[in-house]
This record gives structure tokens, sequence and C-alpha cells, in this order.
């Protein structure tokens, strides 16, 4: 009789698994059946946004649904990142990550809602830019020395504004002081496009900021591009120097833009979305508006981004310990 009952109960278990995988199969093949959020840590306007509505929009198509750009800006992508760490992980929500969010931030501040590492995992890494120095078309800086001549002579007084705390654009300006013993005023604002606007109406002397944001007013004349923070000058701006070649050594800062999901995301989701995105980056059309924003594309798989971003935790760590930065 237990005998009996043993074998029943066996067959049963093994029906429900099967009944369970089939549903489980079911699912999956039916993924996306719905529209898919991309939240961007950042408010619109900045490169994360331009990137994820430029991607979003093909990339909805190439997956028959919608997805919904999301803007949730502070504390230098944190706000957003922590909102989308803790979605459910059913490849419904996708994050457009950085350098800040997912590199520098976790160095910054004591209390980060979420692990840029373990909370996520990556899909695809977009491409990495240098970050432009800005000022206002009719400010009295031409050069970087200009900028580091007044900010030796009157500490202190040279206001410089950033899309957030622990930002690119932050980050660049702490090593520049670093480096140069000087000392600026950082502004802080909940985004690129906000803090380049008081750029270009003159609330703030200058800006750190990518050639996605900054490229459009450099070309229109509303701002003056000084120096670059790569180590060799861009074909975009031919005759805009490196911070290198201004007078300061060894100087090399490069931002990144990459798309994450949260941790537990079937592997097979992970998969489409990075083959799906992967196509929409190598498009002729696409690799060339990159390049025009000043972006190097990349072709890193999902497990060479996390070897990538693993790198990046660990080189930023170091250069925020050195330089002594302390955020709450």
């Amino acid at each position: 009789m237990k005998r009996r009952i043993l074998l029943q109960a066996t067959l049963a278990s093994a029906a429900l698994s099967s009944v369970l995988g089939t549903s489980m199969a079911w699912a999956q093949d039916k993924w996306p059946s719905k529209n898919i959020a991309y939240v961007v840590p950042f408010p619109a306007g900045g490169t994360t946004d331009i990137l994820g509505r430029l991607i979003g929009q093909k990339l909805g198509t190439a997956l028959g649904t919608t997805i919904v750009i999301e803007n949730k800006g502070g504390a230098g992508g944190s706000v957003g990142s922590e909102a989308a760490s803790r979605a459910p992980a059913d490849g419904y929500t996708m994050l457009g990550g950085t350098i800040s969010s997912h590199a520098i931030n976790v160095s910054l501040y004591p209390k980060l809602g979420y692990d840029p590492i373990k909370s996520f995992s990556p899909v695809v890494l977009i491409g990495s830019n240098p970050v432009v120095l800005v000022v206002k078309a009719d400010s009295p800086y031409k050069t970087l020395q200009d900028v580091l001549a007044a900010a030796k002579a009157k500490p202190k007084t040279i206001s410089s504004a950033s899309a957030g705390n622990g930002t690119s654009q932050h980050m660049t300006l702490e090593l520049l002081g670093f480096k140069t013993g000087t000392q600026f005023v950082h502004v802080p604002y909940k985004g690129s496009g906000p803090a380049i606007q008081d750029v270009i109406g003159g609330q703030v002397d200058m800006m750190f900021d990518t050639t996605v944001v900054a490229g459009p007013h450099i070309q229109s004349g509303k701002l003056r591009a000084i120096a670059v923070s790569s180590a060799k000058r861009l074909e975009s701006m031919p005759n805009v120097p490196t911070i290198a070649e201004s007078g300061v050594p060894d100087f090399e800062v490069v931002s990144w833009q990459g798309i994450f999901v949260p941790a537990g995301v079937p592997k097979p989701i992970i998969d489409r979305l990075h083959e799906e995105i992967m196509k929409i980056l190598q498009t002729t059309e696409m690799q060339d508006r990159l390049k025009s924003l000043g972006m190097q594309p990349s072709n890193r798989t999902p497990e060479q981004v996390a070897a990538f971003q693993k790198a990046e935790v660990e080189k930023w760590a170091q250069v925020i310990k050195a330089a002594g930065i302390k955020l709450e």
C-alpha cells in the first residue's frame, strides 16, 4: 500500500514538473508580453536619456512591444538605480547604467541602496566617450591654463557644474583639482540638461560634460570647448586640445554608458536583449550617430562587460580614496 502511494506521489510530482516546465517555457516564449520600462537615472536631456531614447524606440520595434523611458534622477544616478534594483527580475525593467551609477558611487556614498555588481546583470556596454571642458561662448577663459590660473589666484571662486555628485563630470573636476593643486566650487545638479543650461546662461563658470550633451551646444556657438579628457584629440573636435596637452600630464578620464537588468533575470532574456541591442548598435546608422556624438562603440559580451565594470569599480575606489572625497 505504501509502495503504491509512493509510486502515485512520484508520478504526480513528475507530472507537475512537466506542467511547470511547459508553463515556464511557454511564459519565456511569450516574453515580452507587455511594455518594458527603461529606467534612466537622470533627468531628460542628458547622455543616458538621449541614448535610452535612441535605442529604446528601435528595441521596442524589434521585440514587438513598447519601451517606456522612465526618468528618475538624483544622487548621481543612485536614486533611479536603487529603484531599478528592486524591480522584479522578470525582464520588464532595464536600466541605463553609467560610470557614476555602476562604478563610482559605491565608493562615494557609504549608504548606497544597491550593489552595482551584485544587484544587477549587465546586458551591453553601449560605448565610451571622454568629457569635454566647456565654458560660455563669451567667457574670459579661453584655455585650460586660463582656468587654472584664475583658480589658483582665487581658490574656490571658479564654479563648475555637474550632473550630480559622483558623476563623471564631478570626478573629472576632482581629479583635475587633485592633480593641479587647485580648488573649485562644485555645483551639482540632478542631470546634465539643467546643468549645462546654467553654464550657457552664465550662472556657472564651466562644466565637464560628455560630447553627447555638450557637442550640439558647441556646434551652435553657445559654448566654447577648452579641452577634452581623452588621451588623444577627438576626430569630431580636432582643434580642441587634450587636458594632458594643456599642461596636466597623464590625465585621462573616459565616461561610459551601459544597459543593465536587475540580478536574477533569466539568462535567455538577457541573451535576447543583448542580441537585439547589439544589432541596433552595429547598424551603420547607429555607429555613425555614436561616433558623431564622440562615443566609441563597444561590442563586449555581457561577461566581458561584467569584468570591465569590476575593474572600473576598483580603479575609481583608488582615485576617490587618494583625493579624500566623501559624500553623505
